[in-house]
């Protein structure tokens, strides 16, 4: 009978209990066990935005912290988001229906020229699992790709990715093509990669240079806060 008393029965476990134990499974990357939680807690009359804030975007700080500090690793992070992601299944239409505040909205793709991707899903997947809403446009993305999507979904930001030296100047070009167009202003342009730096991502004009998933989801965090003041201020 050991191993059956091991067993958590998530439905038996009260709200704070469950809570903490569905930060445990995202931690652990417990798909099913991070789906049964969302359904039970939908199940118990908690809003689908209290759903994702609390136990979602909760876990997934902690996750993120880690992965920060190297206690977490990419395998395991991406272990988490998948989790995440069922829990986002459930949540998205419902979070849609009920028209709840999202923390922002971001496009990410790697540049022209580059077919890396892991970095980049990993980035969106924790943005995802800080509440932002996130489109992924995928791979080698020319200036056109980029101009035309954040005209079709109008984002508060936009980040380039790309792991070759050779790719990096073009993050460049995308960020002069939105100075011509006098719409840089407008986002907030984030880029990463293995080869970027600080310095770079200021000598090309990007608002910041993020070295991992982790600062990635700060960073962006801060710049939302930065653009509710200033909207606030504003009215």
């Amino acid at each position: 009978m050991s191993d059956q008393e091991d067993d958590i029965i998530l439905s038996e476990l009260n709200d704070e209990d469950l809570v903490a134990q569905m930060f445990d499974d995202l931690y652990d990357g417990l798909k099913d066990e991070i789906e049964e939680g969302v359904n039970l807690l939908l199940a118990r009359d908690w809003t689908p935005y209290r759903v994702l804030t609390e136990a979602l975007v909760g876990g997934m700080t902690i996750v993120g912290h880690d992965f920060r500090d190297g206690i977490l690793f990419v395998p395991e992070v991406l272990l988490a988001a998948n989790a995440m992601k069922g829990g986002m299944a459930i949540l998205k239409p419902l979070l849609i229906a009920t028209g709840a505040p999202r923390v922002g909205k971001m496009v990410i793709g790697t540049v022209k020229g580059d077919i890396h991707d892991i970095g980049k899903n990993l980035v969106g997947m924790m943005m995802e699992g800080a509440g932002f809403e996130v489109v992924d446009l995928g791979i080698n993305n020319s200036v056109d790709a980029y101009l035309e999507a954040i005209e079709r979904e109008g984002p508060d930001i936009l980040g380039m990715s790309a792991l070759l030296t050779t790719t990096m100047p073009y993050m460049k070009v995308v960020i002069d093509t939105l100075i011509e167009k006098g719409i840089r202003d407008d986002y907030t342009v984030l880029v990463g990669g293995a080869p970027l730096n600080e310095e770079f991502g200021k000598a090309i004009g990007a608002d910041a240079y993020c070295r991992d998933a982790a600062v990635a989801v700060e960073t962006a965090k801060e710049f939302m806060a930065r653009k509710h003041n200033r909207m606030a201020a504003n009215v």
